[in-house]
């Protein structure tokens, strides 16, 4: 499992821990892409609430192979940044690779 470092900083907003949960979900890679989740545009929404972190991701693919991983691990590092319990649920969206980050776009060759 992915391990991040513990006992950060408080953040000070909703919008700064949502950034801090984006960015230790960098460590969650897809295992068959070798990206991860935030630079393939899958984390589509965090939303916080007082008692509880909701995260809506999707996968690349509808029977990805390695969406039960990533879905726990997504699950398993938010929680370990925030200390709240954490619900990722799966969205419907279809994912496409305009959704990547520029950099990612860059490294597959597309942009």
């Amino acid at each position: 499992m992915t391990e991040i470092a513990p006992n950060p900083p408080a953040p000070t907003s909703d919008e700064e821990l949502v950034q801090r949960i984006r960015e230790a979900l960098r460590a969650v890679v897809d295992p068959e892409i070798g990206m991860n989740v935030v630079q393939l545009g899958l984390i589509r929404n965090i939303e916080i609430q007082p008692d509880l972190i909701q995260i809506t991701m999707i996968l690349t693919t509808p029977f990805c192979p390695a969406g039960p991983y990533l879905l726990e691990q997504v699950r398993h590092v938010t929680e370990q940044v925030t200390g709240r319990p954490t619900r990722v649920i799966l969205g419907m969206e279809m994912w496409d690779p305009s959704m990547m980050e520029e950099d990612a776009l860059a490294e597959w060759g597309l942009w």
